[in-house]
């Protein structure tokens, strides 16, 4: 639900309020997915004492190629700090499920699709979105603080070979896999006030 945010007793006037706009992409390894079923066929004929019974019988395959999915909240709301003019802050939890080959892997980045609008506000193009990344239950999360851009995308998440979701052994016994983000946004005094929004975009990949 997003938070209304109310002005620090040290400032006069309200503080924006900002909610970031969530959405999520597919990307898929070189390989096509491609599956192939065939049911066995088996006929068994009753004849007479005497006679003679016959069977067809087919093969049945499938093709299981890497695939990536993510699950990521509608929206995200920013609440500011407790001190005036601290940075905005949020999390969010992101859901995914992997499925990688023997010599490929996977990656989740995150990209702009939509800077802060209206005009008079934060701006993702100037450098005022930052994200650090936590407590991923399969892969490797990014390190440090990642400066979110508009026209670069930024890691989330590393995955190795032969990588996958659920069903224990070599897999992750956990399903859905899940990783931790924790947003800031500059809390600049120019700032008119006002509510703005800017969409990402998740891009999963898995080889």
């Amino acid at each position: 639900m997003d938070r209304l945010i109310t002005s620090d007793k040290a400032c006069d006037r309200p503080a924006p309020h900002v909610i970031l706009h969530l959405n999520y992409m597919f990307r898929l390894g070189s390989v096509r997915r491609r599956s192939g079923f065939v049911l066995a066929l088996c006929a068994v004929v009753a004849l007479p004492v005497g006679g003679a019974t016959g069977s067809a019988t087919q093969s049945l395959s499938a093709s299981i190629n890497p695939i990536g999915a993510l699950t990521v909240p509608a929206s995200a709301s920013l609440s500011p700090g407790t001190i005036a003019f601290q940075p905005f802050t949020g999390n969010l939890t992101l859901n995914y499920e992997l499925r990688t080959t023997p010599t490929g892997g996977g990656t989740i980045g995150l990209i702009v699709s939509s800077d802060f609008s209206p005009s008079g506000g934060p701006s993702i193009a100037s450098g005022a979105l930052a994200y650090s990344c936590s407590g991923a239950s399969l892969g490797t999360a990014c390190s440090g603080t990642q400066t979110v851009s508009t026209t670069t995308q930024t890691p989330v998440l590393t995955l190795p070979a032969s990588a996958c979701t659920g069903g224990g052994g070599a897999c992750s016994n956990q399903d859905p896999n899940s990783v931790n983000l924790n947003f800031k946004l500059t809390d600049d005094p120019g700032y008119a006030t006002g509510t703005y929004s800017a969409q990402i975009t998740f891009v999963i990949s898995a080889t």
